[in-house]
């Protein structure tokens, strides 16, 4: 790519940069700076209608969050004398200004957080000369993030360059536009997949501009961070419903392990098929074979080229006629109606493949009312499903949500997930279609990092997988197996977030433990507090919810709140919890707000149709006034969720064996703080934290 202008390519005799540069050594810098700005090439020969979409996008995206930039003008801009000046130097000058103009948009767009969109151009071609002349440079490769293609039908470009009277531009056959849009979309590809950077080919349409705004709007704060923030969300989604009920869940992989055939080669294959072209079967396994990998990278590159292939209609045409052709193992049929039976007993289906396709599976097996599945394929699933981020499902059901967890997969990219599992299945089918990489890395697993699993064969004579010692066989349909799948566990330790050693606990403890500092100044230092433990901590535990919200530009926008923050009940233990609640409240405006002094000050209509309520005092001691109340809403409210937030907890009494502890395995609830503290200190008097917060000191 340069950004260069179009008449300066007869000045240009070859390529101004090695089209092999060190690809591997600029793939592995792109992967470790995520902080770098985001700069979005706009490519496509001539008469694409590069500089007029580019006048569109900043109609409809202004340039708060986006600037724009036109190569020749930037070209302009940094060359003493223009263009004109820039046509006269040499090839090696030429080079030096290119880099200069694409890093100046970096470091522009680094400094103001702004997204960078380029209308650049990729190869010179004119007619008359065989190859065309590349014209990208190293910092090019470096600096883009994305790069979309206008892929405008040659008939269209030739009569666009017929009838543009305003630039002199040389006529061009259409044959020839043909073989220069394959040429740059042919290396773009390539090029892109070497050096970390999105690609996507757009097509011309009355709402192409539209389009390209939602993918721009989308690489603007997809990083892999949000990707794993987007999923966690999902499954607390999944999980809401059956909060208080489930114990156990089974996390499923979709391809080759619920039916024996891969569904994503299907579909590219049906593509091919009905386009007669072998291009598109390939495309996966070309971009999963690339330095890109299995990486998040490679994951949100596939949901672009599922992007670019078809439109939202033809897309669920080609996912339901994929659905159509699958058959789920029956043994996995079977036991998850036998798990949908039970109430403690969950189900999810986690998926690199295609949402799409695995909903409709479920939904011709009569599963899809309590079996929900988490994958993507499309930009607007807002997620891509990793091996990370399939390991990252299983631990936050155990670690936050305090599951019981089985997990069934069959391929390399599942043994994170299953390792994370409290339980593991290696799902092997026949030989000849099963994973060929998988015996080495199982074997590693199991050797060196520690997993434990077993095996089922599907169907019963495949062939098992490393030896029945290393890997034992279970049955699928054993009623053994399924037994110790459906018994109930009632496994509910406590958990506790806390910020005892942050820098920002620090900070904030400092006034509530300032013996100078008592009345409003310390009611102001705890209502911090709990609008700190709210955003940071609460927000963790429970999830946020997605919702519209207008935008200052006049479109409408995502916002973020509390998931289910009107069903939210927010309670100040009276009276040393009152300041820490407000700022809880402050935090979630939407809730609920209670007063109670003791247990019975809570009313069944306080919670009724809530589903979370946050117990808020100042200081937990010996954990008997949490315990009362925890009791007491478990007995108006046997499934709500239940969170205590304090400022200071006195680390015995949450430690195993305490009775707090011993609550939470038969009543789950949590509990946020912003210190644990070893000191068993109780403040009387003028050491009293209520005392402190209302200045009542002197009161005996």
């Amino acid at each position: 790519m340069t950004t260069n202008c179009e008449n300066a390519s007869s000045s240009m005799p070859g390529p101004t940069a090695d089209p092999q540069l060190n690809q591997s050594t600029a793939l592995e810098s792109r992967s470790a700076s995520n902080d770098k700005a985001v700069v979005v090439g706009i490519y496509g020969v001539p008469g694409s209608g590069k500089t007029f979409l580019l006048d569109q996008l900043k109609q409809e995206l202004g340039q708060e969050d986006f600037e724009f930039y036109e190569g020749s003008k930037m070209i302009a801009n940094i060359v003493p004398g223009g263009l004109d000046a820039f046509q006269k130097l040499d090839e090696q000058e030429k080079l030096h200004w290119r880099q200069l103009a694409i890093n100046t948009i970096g470091k522009e767009c680094a400094d103001s957080g702004r997204v960078a969109v380029v209308a650049g151009h990729f190869i010179f071609w004119p007619e008359e000369e065989e190859a065309g002349q590349p014209v990208y440079t190293r910092a090019d490769l470096d600096t883009f993030t994305h790069i979309l293609y206008l892929d405008v039908p040659a008939e269209i470009v030739a009569q666009r360059l017929l009838d543009d009277t305003e630039r002199s531009r040389p006529p061009s056959s259409i044959n020839h536009l043909r073989k220069w849009q394959q040429a740059e979309q042919t290396q773009l590809r390539r090029l892109c997949r070497h050096h970390g950077i999105l690609f996507s080919l757009v097509f011309p349409h009355p709402t192409l501009h539209n389009k390209v705004s939602t993918l721009l709007r989308d690489f603007r704060h997809h990083t892999e961070e949000y990707n794993l923030s987007r999923a966690e969300s999902k499954m607390d989604e999944v999980l809401v419903a059956g909060q208080g009920q489930l114990e156990t869940v089974l996390v499923m992989d979709a391809d080759r392990t619920l039916v024996a055939k891969d569904t994503g080669t299907l579909f590219w294959k049906m593509v091919s098929n009905s386009r007669q072209s072998r291009d598109e079967e390939c495309q996966l396994k070309t971009l999963f074979s690339s330095p890109l990998g299995y990486s998040y990278t490679a994951f949100r590159q596939a949901a672009l080229l599922y992007e670019e292939t078809a439109e939202d209609q033809e897309f669920n045409a080609l996912c339901e006629d994929v659905a159509s052709t699958m058959t789920m193992h029956p043994e996995f049929v079977s036991l998850l109606q036998l798990a949908a039976e039970q109430e403690h007993v969950g189900a999810v289906v986690v998926t690199c493949g295609l949402r799409r396709v695995w909903d409709k599976v479920l939904e011709r097996e009569g599963l899809s009312k309590t079996v929900k599945v988490i994958g993507g394929g499309r930009v607007a699933d807002g997620f891509v499903v990793t091996a990370a981020v399939k390991a990252a499902m299983v631990a936050r059901l155990k670690d936050i949500h305090h599951m019981y967890v089985w997990a069934f997969g069959d391929s390399v990219l599942d043994l994170p997930m299953l390792s994370k599992a409290d339980q593991a299945i290696v799902v092997v089918g026949e030989e000849q279609t099963r994973s060929k990489t998988m015996d080495a890395a199982l074997l590693n697993a199991i050797d060196n990092d520690g997993l434990r699993a077993r095996q089922a064969l599907l169907p019963s004579n495949a062939p098992p997988r490393l030896d029945t010692t290393k890997l034992p066989l279970i049955q699928l349909t054993d009623p053994e197996f399924i037994d110790s799948i459906i018994r109930r566990r009632s496994r509910h330790p406590l958990q506790v977030l806390h910020a005892t050693d942050r820098n920002a606990a620090k900070l904030l403890m400092t006034p509530m433990r300032d013996a100078t500092i008592a009345g409003p100044a310390l009611r102001e230092a705890h209502r911090r507090v709990g609008w700190y433990l709210a955003t940071e901590f609460l927000t963790e535990m429970i999830g946020l919810e997605e919702y519209p919200i207008p935008h200052v530009q006049g479109h409408q926008t995502s916002g973020y709140r509390l998931r289910h923050e009107k069903k939210t009940s927010i309670v100040a233990l009276m009276r040393g919890g009152e300041a820490m609640a407000f700022g809880v409240n402050e935090a979630f405006p939407r809730a609920m707000f209670v007063h109670a002094k003791r247990p019975e000050d809570i009313e069944p209509n306080h919670l009724l149709r809530q589903h979370t309520v946050v117990l808020v005092d100042s200081v937990v001691n010996s954990g008997k006034t949490v315990v009362n109340f925890v009791q007491h809403v478990r007995s108006l409210h046997a499934t709500i969720r239940i969170v205590v937030v304090a400022g200071v907890v006195q680390a015995q009494s949450v430690s195993e064996g305490s009775p707090a502890h011993a609550l939470a395995r038969r009543t789950n609830f949590s509990l946020v703080a912003l210190r644990l503290s070893d000191n068993k200190f109780t403040g009387r008097g003028t050491t009293d934290t209520g005392n402190r917060l209302f200045n009542t000191t002197h009161l005996p």
